[in-house]
């Protein structure tokens, strides 16, 4: 969170999907006693039992994410029609969340970063050999998966800030020697890359210093850059993929319409065509063939998630894919012969189910799912919802209510996503789902400045930090006191990053509208927080210039500390907790560690959890659960909801260490 929206498309990335007291302002107990028994929280927020599917290139081997013996996420792989089950990383702590298959099948890579400061290595394990090489074996610098291509199944391209800590260059690495070699050099503002059919690396996006985008291609790789798309921080455009040929690209963009569409743009002519597009949100998602480098179809979410199918030769699949189980899907990677695709869907009552999908056959075969626990239990519906600002705005929201008691007058979670450049979507949440089952009702709000919905929305965020971002969420709680959801006495405010800093801005700029507030690595003062971002954020700084504001520009000076709940922590009067990762790159410690002594010098009142070895949120599931034990403890306390209790004074494993201002 709090990153630029730019993302970048890597082709076979796994990423492992998903972060007692006495209530002393107790339900009605008859009200109480109807929901469904508690959910114990590990089951919630401890890791998968298995999760993010990868059939290899040569369709001969699957790998996933699972727990070892001492509960750390670890690779696994076994041969397709046999039972040989094998871990293949020995991770000793933090557990493994991203990786993804070499071309040759016989390696697998994956990411790993130091106590959560996202100085990512990228090791490989040799299935034939069992040995594990670090291919990025620098210290500080940090290292991404750009892409793998089939026709070079010895290499990967690999982003390294290595020459420079504020810069991106593209490597080469050679996989059976661990060769590294300068591929493409960055100028100083490019924010991201994209390869041809050829394993060439011929397009750059960059930010521009107006906070704009700029594309830039090349003919080959000894040829010179050339200017080739240039807007202004108004528009959204990303660079998607060249096609087969190299001479056009697909891009999304809003160029002439507000919400992004896909195009097919010839380089030379600059001639264009739509591909997919909808009047309601951004394309969301899109499936690539890997050697033909065709969209085959593009996602829209403007509350579930609807595929616009472009290749004939896949509209079967999709449509026989849709009846293997109800919810969203998609599909995680397929093997290069393109003869088997693996599916993943996600639902608002259920675990994530996987499905191994034959497509010569038309069937599905029913792998697993991330929490088999999950099964069974009174889980709650997700119903996408829509409210009106107070501007007339449309918010798309998402709202979760307890199962067995009446939906009137609860107390309520408003849970704001990070970002902010981000967005809430529809499916399984272990947060939703967790407020609901201890009684809550649950509000997510896609307020102005999220994206996916249009430009018009984005930009409608911009240097609204503390206003008019704020008022879609007071709003939203407005909404549902009118609807009679909420009862406008027992609301709390709770999120992570960008969500964080909304539970701040809550207590200090609205401070008696909240019960209580839960801040997860939410930033205080955004001056500090720009001031300590990591260096290879440089050339996207100029976006957060144009929708956050300028903590360099005197114009923009009040504005920023306006908008920075540092400078009104004598106005809380509410109840707050403060969880931190000593190790964050994008909100550092300080962050945390300032507003909590601006607390202590007003004599106010918070209770501060810091963990030694997390970054930008809680990746531990020894950590993740114990800040959302004294989450619910605390909630319950405040908000009169239900809590499984903490023993003892941690979670074991857990290295929280608890600092308590003010109170009792």
């Amino acid at each position: 969170m709090l990153e630029s929206r730019f993302v970048r498309l890597t082709r076979g990335m796994a990423v492992a999907g998903l972060l007692a007291v006495t209530a002393a302002l107790a339900l009605p107990v008859p009200a109480l006693a109807e929901l469904p028994p508690l959910i114990p929280r590990d089951i919630l927020f401890g890791n998968p039992e298995r999760t993010s599917p990868q059939i290899s290139p040569d369709g001969k081997r699957l790998a996933w994410l699972a727990p070892d013996k001492k509960n750390v996420l670890q690779v696994w792989v076994k041969t397709i029609g046999k039972d040989d089950d094998k871990m293949v990383t020995t991770d000793k702590k933090r557990g493994i969340r991203q990786y993804f298959w070499t071309e040759g099948s016989k390696v697998l890579v994956y990411a790993q970063d130091l106590d959560g400061d996202e100085n990512f290595h990228l090791y490989g394990s040799d299935l034939e050999s069992g040995n594990v090489r670090d291919y990025t074996p620098f210290q500080g610098v940090r290292a991404g998966i750009e892409v793998t291509d089939p026709a070079f199944p010895d290499e990967m391209l690999v982003s390294m800030n290595l020459r420079d800590r504020r810069l991106m260059d593209v490597h080469r690495i050679t996989l059976s020697t661990g060769a590294v070699k300068l591929d493409t050099e960055n100028p100083g503002d490019v924010a991201g890359w994209g390869t041809d059919a050829k394993f060439q690396v011929r397009a750059a996006q960059v930010k521009t210093p107006d906070g704009g985008t700029e594309i830039r291609i090349r003919d080959d790789a000894k040829s010179p850059w050339k200017s080739w798309l240039k807007v202004g921080p108004a528009e959204i455009l990303d660079f998607i993929d060249f096609t087969a040929d190299g001479k056009s690209a697909y891009l999304e963009s809003s160029i002439g319409r507000d919400t992004a569409a896909v195009l097919e743009k010839n380089i030379a002519s600059g001639t264009e065509k739509v591909i997919a597009s909808s009047l309601e949100v951004d394309a969301g998602g899109f499936l690539i063939h890997p050697k033909k480098h065709v969209i085959q179809a593009v996602a829209f979410s403007p509350g579930r998630t609807t595929w616009t199918v472009l290749d004939p030769s896949v509209k079967a699949d999709f449509e026989g894919i849709a009846k293997l189980s109800d919810g969203d899907f998609r599909v995680y990677n397929r093997d290069d012969a393109d003869a088997t695709w693996l599916v993943g869907f996600t639902r608002d009552k259920g675990p994530v189910r996987f499905y191994s999908w034959d497509r010569k056959g038309q069937k599905g075969t029913f792998l697993f799912v991330h929490q088999p626990k999950l099964d069974g239990l009174a889980l709650a519906e997700m119903k996408a919802v829509k409210i009106q600002a107070r501007d007339g705005l449309t918010l798309n929201a998402y709202l979760t209510l307890p199962v067995g008691v009446p939906s009137k007058n609860l107390p309520m979670v408003l849970f704001v996503h990070g970002g902010p450049w981000g967005r809430d979507g529809w499916g399984y949440s272990p947060y939703a789902q967790w407020f609901a089952n201890r009684g809550y009702a649950c509000l997510q709000v896609n307020f102005r400045g999220s994206t996916g919905y249009g430009k018009g929305f984005l930009n409608a965020g911009n240097k609204q930090w503390g206003l008019k971002m704020h008022d879609d969420l007071i709003d939203a709680v407005n909404w549902a006191v009118k609807e009679g959801i909420a009862d406008a006495k027992r609301v709390a405010i709770m999120g992570g990053s960008y969500g964080g800093y909304s539970a701040l801005a809550g207590v200090t700029f609205t401070p008696e509208v909240f019960a209580c507030s839960v801040d997860i690595v939410g930033p205080s003062n955004l001056k500090t927080l720009i001031a300590s971002i990591p260096p290879y954020w440089k050339p996207m700084r100029a976006e957060f210039d144009v929708r956050m504001g300028n903590v360099d520009d005197p114009k923009d000076a009040e504005l920023i500390k306006a908008a920075s709940p540092l400078f009104k922590a004598d106005k809380i009067v509410r109840p707050l907790l403060i969880g931190q990762g000593a190790n964050d790159p994008r909100v550092n410690q300080k962050e945390s560690e300032q507003i909590v002594e601006a607390i202590e010098k007003n004599k106010g009142v918070v209770t501060y959890v810091l963990y030694s070895d997390e970054g930008h949120g809680f990746a531990r599931p020894e950590n993740r659960i114990d800040f959302n034990a004294r989450a619910e403890a605390f909630l319950a306390k405040y908000l009169g909801g239900r809590s499984e209790p903490l023993e003892g004074d941690k979670v074991p494993g857990s290295t929280a260490v608890v600092k308590v201002v003010g109170g009792k």
